[in-house]
């Protein structure tokens, strides 16, 4: 699980969703974020895909309802939320979009407190299991489920 080529694209994806966050303030809807966040990337010179789609198939037919991903930049996927406090049930969310998808990065970013919040994860394809990140995109496994601002 080779994720340190993602460093410096994760790096501006939060670099960026703290700009949104000081010009916006937080308790906004999440999808004013995901917009702003979208011409914030824009601004920087990085492309993104807002609300893509993500099929899902039940055996061999592909199912009428899919899942709708807030932002991908590359092959990282970030689930945007303004809420109080981020719980498993948001993780879960980002982890199954992973998973589906097979990309290696997700960020879990939160517009929802004074401060922003967010974590960064990796897909461990073998394992298939989504391994928290340190700002190094070292993986930490002892860790307990807290919200952190980003460092």
């Amino acid at each position: 699980m080779d994720v340190q080529r993602y460093k410096d694209v994760v790096y501006e994806i939060i670099g960026a969703a703290m700009e949104v966050h000081d010009v916006l303030g937080y308790g906004l809807l999440e999808p004013v974020y995901s917009e702003a966040l979208q011409l914030e990337l824009l601004d920087r010179g990085i492309a993104s895909e807002r609300e893509k789609h993500l099929p899902v198939f039940y055996k061999h037919h592909r199912l009428e309802k899919y899942y709708q991903m807030d932002l991908v930049v590359g092959d990282v996927v970030v689930e945007l939320k303004s809420v109080s406090d981020l719980t498993s049930a948001h993780r879960t969310q980002l982890f199954n979009y992973l998973r589906l998808v097979r990309m290696p990065v997700g960020l879990l970013v939160n517009f929802g407190q004074p401060s922003l919040q967010g974590e960064r994860y990796a897909y461990d394809v073998v394992e298939n299991e989504c391994v928290l990140l340190n700002k190094n995109m070292k993986p930490v496994y002892d860790y307990p489920f807290i919200p952190r601002t980003f460092e």
